[in-house]
């Protein structure tokens, strides 16, 4: 006589149990990821925040730079004119004297029978004309200018014959420079003033 024995209640029963551990894995599985998700969220936004408050401070610090560079660029500009000013005074001043020069060093290094009727000046530069019994003597000028220590580059733009009070003469026409003098600062444990130009040379007589 046999016995039949119904396993299917039992195996319902297992898959049923199998149904619920994987529905309750899942679900911690499901729940632990929310959280890990949730974390790295809350991670990143607080980096991102913190990075967002260094960026504006930056930005903050790289305004107030743009205006201290623009505030030392307007005192250079500044400084740069009043140098430039400066520069202006101190030659003005410098031309003032060497016009002095100019005068004197004419009468110095004028040769005898020789006369000026006119003295230009342009800068540096200046236009002679005038009156010499010979061209000799025209030539003894040049040379007195060449070796002058305020004069130099005599050049003769044109020399002819004229007459003048029914006298024949050689009228000529010169240009030739002014140097810049050139004054050194005195040392600061000297109590002597700046060295002055050497004197002139004397005259060379035609």
């Amino acid at each position: 006589m046999s016995t039949r024995i119904n396993l299917l209640p039992h195996r319902e029963e297992r898959r049923k149990r199998a149904r619920r551990h994987f529905a309750i894995l899942a679900g911690v599985t499901a729940a632990i990821g929310l959280v890990v998700v949730g974390l790295i969220h809350v991670y990143y936004s607080n980096q991102i925040d913190t990075q967002v408050e260094r960026n504006q401070f930056l930005k903050n610090e790289l305004v107030k730079l743009d205006k201290d560079i623009s505030e030392i660029r307007a005192l250079r500009e500044q400084i740069q004119a009043l140098l430039a000013r400066k520069q202006v005074i101190e030659t003005l001043q410098a031309d003032r004297a060497q016009t002095v020069h100019l005068l004197d060093e004419l009468v110095r290094q004028m040769p005898e029978g020789v006369y000026v009727r006119s003295v230009k000046q342009r800068g540096l530069r200046i236009s002679v004309v005038g009156f010499a019994q010979s061209n000799a003597r025209v030539s003894n000028l040049m040379r007195n200018i060449d070796s002058s220590p305020w004069l130099a580059s005599p050049e003769l733009v044109e020399v002819k014959a004229s007459n003048v009070d029914r006298r024949r003469v050689s009228e000529f026409n010169m240009n030739f420079s002014l140097k810049r003098a050139v004054v050194k600062e005195a040392p600061k444990d000297a109590g002597k003033d700046a060295p002055k130009a050497p004197a002139a040379k004397p005259a060379a007589k035609g």
